[in-house]
């Protein structure tokens, strides 16, 4: 055993492109440090939710030069077998740790199949490469990002021609030809051939994010900005001048792209201490909103001034903006299918029926709202939103927040703020608290026994609330197809629980349901909400034994 695993690893560096991983394999075989040479050859980086994603780092399940020169060498042979030879693939990436690397590495494996590739000209958000595919006609798009992972983290995100992510049977048939991939020797990696992209395409999409705004419309919100150590300052900051929104307070410490994430330990406005500097910022500028992309821009955060909260600021809830935009769009007679994930507030659904609109549920992900017919509007409650589905068919950080800006900017005309829109909104469809369970874990069988725990056991009631019907979402719905998941529905409650797609992380998703008949019920409402959603949490945890 011990000799196969050296052997193994020994293969492995022999094509090894990256001097740097080269080394540190090496140092490992050296040392014959089994545990780690084991935990890197236990098998490969899966070809998940839309491409790959992982720890950087040598060997097989790690993210490297060598999975990525495979990966683009699997999407090559399945874009070739699809009759797509000598079609456009565009790359785009972040700012992370070898990002670049990676892209390089993907244009040089495409234009050595036959196929033609075009690179972004420097690390930009996410949503642009989305662009960049429907605008330049591509027949297929790689983002090199990890989205708001940990720095150590990098990943591998595939869309096809229509600028939406991959989906089955997509991925299962990129992720066998992958597989089907032999020796790196054997990949032809030209040293040139393929396209660097001027600012064209990025002219072109900001250009376009014009089109989220109403003609006329006041511009006079005042934001405070983070782009947490990523790539949107530039880009967000240039589409409010062309928008005419004064410039955005920009969070210094934060406003440049740094692999490193040196002030959050986590790059994500979800996490806790996150949006630390940006508040702190905001008690200085005295601004209408904060405003706070992810480091590859697809997400868009939002906070508020309240009184009530800790610090004077507020963060939204992903459904609460999810609402807002809803709501917004609506008052402007925006007409089309509003669609969600299942994991996101019910609310949406109601407010699209009440303006006549379309309404879809999804499963998790913006790969499939970006599929859905007709779409006009789509939200995700992990502060994703897409706002303009003929421009970007993914989440976009960008032209949410000129969105969300414009909205407070209407308000602010009439002496209110995104909290008496919330107000209104619950008044008028009822309050919709929602909040999460999320637990990460080091071993990924902590998920595996709670997700057998409750299917095997599943709760009866949670915070005293019947659970009136139970549904495991492996097996599939008449709307849905199957994905590994649990759904309950209780009396005047939701809970989903799965297992993240992209994190270690199991997430449950609670929501709660309180009639309002006035403006006056509210507070009752809101402190009936939050026990709720506090009981259901309590319960849920020991159910699933985590």
């Amino acid at each position: 055993m011990q000799q196969d695993l050296i052997a193994q690893a020994r293969t492995w560096l022999a094509e090894d492109p990256d001097p740097e991983t080269r080394d540190e394999l090496a140092k490992l075989i050296d040392t014959e440090d089994l545990d780690e040479l084991a935990a890197r050859f236990a098998g490969t980086l899966q070809f998940g939710t839309a491409g790959l994603r992982g720890e950087l780092g040598a060997g097989p399940m790690r993210m490297n030069r060598s999975v990525v020169i495979r990966a683009a060498a699997g999407l090559a042979a399945y874009l070739k077998a699809q009759g797509q030879t000598g079609g456009l693939v565009v790359i785009g990436y972040d700012a992370r740790y070898k990002s670049a690397d990676f892209a390089r590495d993907t244009a040089a494996v495409m234009t050595g199949a036959g196929l033609r590739a075009a690179v972004l000209p420097r690390p930009l958000p996410t949503p642009v490469l989305a662009f960049a595919i429907r605008h330049l006609g591509a027949v297929a798009g790689v983002e090199v990002t990890a989205s708001h992972n940990p720095p150590r983290d990098n990943g591998y995100k595939v869309y096809l021609g229509d600028g939406s992510q991959i989906v089955p049977p997509a991925d299962g048939e990129i992720a066998d030809a992958i597989a089907a991939v032999g020796p790196l020797a054997g990949v032809d990696r030209p040293e040139s051939g393929w396209e660097i992209l001027g600012d064209e395409v990025l002219d072109a999409y900001l250009a376009r994010t014009d089109a989220v705004l109403a003609a006329g419309s006041p511009r006079t919100a005042q934001a405070v900005y983070t782009a947490m150590h990523g790539v949107g300052t530039s880009v967000l900051t240039a589409a409010f001048s062309r928008a005419g929104f004064p410039a955005p307070v920009l969070v210094t410490e934060q406003a440049e792209p740094d692999p490193a994430f040196p002030t959050v330990a986590f790059p994500n406005p979800e996490e806790p201490g996150a949006m630390d500097l940006a508040f702190a910022t905001a008690r200085r500028a005295n601004p209408d909103l904060v405003i706070a992309n992810d480091p590859d821009a697809d997400r868009c955060a939002v906070a508020v001034p309240d009184t009530t909260a800790d610090g004077g600021w507020r963060m939204l809830r992903g459904d609460e903006v999810g609402a807002l935009l809803a709501a917004h769009l609506v008052a402007r007679g925006a007409t089309g299918v509003f669609a969600e994930s299942i994991v996101s507030s019910s609310l949406l659904g109601r407010i699209a029926e009440k303006a006549g609109n379309g309404y879809e549920e999804t499963l998790t992900g913006f790969k499939w709202i970006a599929r859905v017919d007709g779409l006009r509007y789509g939200y995700e409650e992990a502060l994703g939103y897409c706002v303009d589905p003929d421009g970007v068919r993914d989440k976009d950080g960008i032209t949410a927040a000129l969105l969300v800006a414009e909205l407070a900017s209407v308000l602010k005309e009439q002496g209110r703020t995104l909290l008496d829109l919330l107000d209104d909104i619950a008044v008028e469809h009822g309050l919709h608290a929602t909040d999460q369970l999320s637990v990460r874990v080091e071993d990924l069988s902590v998920i595996a026994d709670a997700m057998r725990r409750l299917r095997d056991t599943p709760p009866t009631a949670l915070a005293g609330l019947s659970v009136t019907s139970a549904e495991d979402l492996s097996e599939g719905t008449a709307q849905l197809p199957p994905t590994d998941g649990l759904r309950y529905h209780l009396d005047g409650a939701r809970v989903i629980v799965r297992p993240s797609g992209t994190e270690p992380k199991l997430k449950c998703y609670l929501e709660v349901v309180v009639p309002v008949g006035s403006a006056g019920e509210l507070p009752t409402a809101r402190a009936k909400g939050a026990e709720l959603l506090a009981g259901i949490k309590r319960d849920l945890s020991a159910a699933a034994g985590i």
